[in-house]
């Protein structure tokens, strides 16, 4: 390693805490090897050693990894690595100050959720219908995936607050659901036709002594989040739809992208999720508008501009 004797020596001990005291992976130790191996020789060109590093030379050397184009991500971790390591320097007396103290992580750009069309939705949720029915299993089988699914997709609920969904939830003929959420917060979800015909036919199947509207033998004593994944995997494949893109959180984005594209207003869709800050819900919008994008990218007259003619090939006069 570039940087002198005493980085490389700070260098060991600083990895050897992580692996001792915090458990970091090969991988993850490697990481941060690369990381401040890159440093000290950056720190090096600059007439400086690692454990000497001045806050304006790491902040050089952090301008200078946005200007190589890096990933956020990466960024982000050699921003940590480097935190890390000047506060362990600091915390053992091999430096009185902290230079990294100041360093900013690069802001992550969330992804956009995975999506299915409606269409797609469609085919899964038929597909539920369509499970088998030539014994008493079977049949309860098919009215719970059919419940599971219209109601997830009517609701948009997070798979937790599916799964444990109490028996309760679903008795009468009322149209909302009152769902206990996150800090245990309460909201209500209106219900489509489609889910409260789901739901009455399987409450019909499930025991007045249960506690909760899908009940199972496990410790929770309800389905369990994997089970259902299970389930939906099970279902894509019947419908013909790759079972990797398909997951309860996935459905839970098509509710919310459907119901904007329908027309419903963003504060809305905010509060069936249970979203406490609506910029967690402003995704949707994104999802959106590069939908539009690649709808006009594909049809629009104008799409394949490079197939245009050139000023040169223009004929003159």
């Amino acid at each position: 390693m570039s940087g002198g004797g005493s980085g490389a020596r700070d260098l060991e001990l600083f990895l050897d805490m992580m692996a001792a005291e915090r458990g970091a992976s090969v991988n993850t130790l490697a990481a941060y090897r690369r990381d401040l191996e890159q440093v000290a020789g950056f720190l090096v060109k600059k007439g400086e050693s690692l454990r000497a590093a001045s806050a304006e030379n790491l902040q050089a050397y952090m301008a200078r990894l946005t200007k190589r184009d890096m990933a956020a991500s990466t960024a982000a971790r050699h921003v940590s690595s480097v935190k890390q390591f000047f506060k362990f320097l600091q915390a053992e007396g091999l430096r009185e100050d902290n230079p990294a103290r100041q360093l900013k992580r690069p802001r992550l750009q969330r992804p956009l959720p995975k999506l299915l069309s409606f269409d797609e939705t469609e085919r899964l949720i038929a597909a539920a219908y369509g499970l088998p029915q030539d014994s008493d299993k079977q049949a309860d089988n098919r009215l719970r995936a059919i419940c599971l699914i219209e109601v997830l997709y009517a609701t948009g609920l997070r798979v937790s607050e599916l799964v444990s969904l109490p028996r309760r939830a679903a008795r009468g003929e009322r149209r909302m659901l009152i769902v206990r959420g996150k800090g245990g917060r309460e909201r209500m979800v209106p219900l489509s036709e489609p889910a409260l015909r789901a739901l009455a036919d399987w409450r019909a199947k499930v025991p007045e002594t249960e506690a909760f509207l899908f009940p199972a033998r496990g410790k929770s004593g309800h389905l369990t989040r994997q089970r259902f994944a299970q389930i939906l995997q099970n279902l894509a494949v019947a419908a013909g739809l790759a079972p990797a893109r398909i997951s309860p959180h996935v459905l839970r984005h098509a509710f919310a992208t459907h119901l904007l594209e329908h027309g419903a207003d963003l504060r809305t869709v905010q509060h069936i999720l249970g979203h406490a800050d609506i910029s967690t819900t402003q995704i949707y919008t994104h999802i959106m508008e590069a939908r539009k994008k690649a709808l006009l990218d594909e049809a629009h007259p104008l799409a394949a501009l490079e197939n245009l003619p050139s000023s040169e090939d223009l004929p003159k006069g």
